[in-house]
């Protein structure tokens, strides 16, 4: 990568950067060309590869500013300093909202990453993906007192199935094009209502 792109303008960065989000995030990598990327930034096919060599290394530094991103605005929120787990995941639904104003195609592109087969970049993406959460994971779960949540529990997985399940409904909303946030928060507190009901321990 050209380290010259990082003395762009902090908006013509983020226009480059959204333009690869919309390409990637709506056709396969093997299917989204560079030409059509930069066609997308307004800049020339010849220009981005000035930026970034190949296809491969935008893609992969998409994937990065991804996690980079996320975690960035997850700590922000305060999301891993909390010891109320349910509180923690309503706040970094929140959080969440704020990275798709912001970047409103990454959504479709991580997704689409995740399930990407294509051998030039499938394994590079799967060891980040689990790299990156083992670290939400660590973060969130050490504050947490077992003695909150119904005897025998596995918290692990818990936190698994609540970390996909929000992850699933965030990808509905973006497949629908559904982006009206009051909705989404009204539907994910009822979520988490429902969540509270079957793990915390009753007095």
């Amino acid at each position: 990568m050209n380290e010259k792109f990082f003395s762009l303008p902090a908006e013509k960065q983020q226009s480059i950067l959204n333009a690869g989000y919309r390409v990637f995030g709506r056709n396969s990598y093997k299917h989204s060309p560079m030409s059509e990327i930069a066609d997308a930034a307004g800049i020339s096919k010849s220009l981005l590869f000035h930026y970034f060599h190949n296809k491969k290394e935008l893609y992969l530094y998409l994937w990065d500013k991804c996690a980079e991103t996320t975690i960035e605005t997850l700590t922000r929120y305060n999301c891993y300093g909390q010891s109320d787990l349910f509180e923690s995941m309503m706040t970094g639904m929140r959080a969440k909202m704020e990275i798709i104003r912001r970047w409103p195609d990454m959504g479709n592109f991580v997704v689409r990453a995740f399930y990407e087969k294509d051998p030039e970049i499938s394994a590079a993406i799967q060891a980040a993906y689990n790299k990156a959460f083992s670290f939400k994971a660590s973060r969130t779960l050490m504050n947490l007192d077992p003695a909150q949540f119904i005897p025998g529990l596995d918290i692990e997985m818990m936190y698994r199935e609540m970390y996909w399940a929000s992850e699933g409904y965030l990808w509905e909303m973006l497949q629908r094009g559904e982006m009206d946030f009051e909705k989404m928060e009204q539907d994910f507190t009822r979520l988490i209502q429902f969540w509270k009901q079957i793990y915390l321990r009753k007095e």
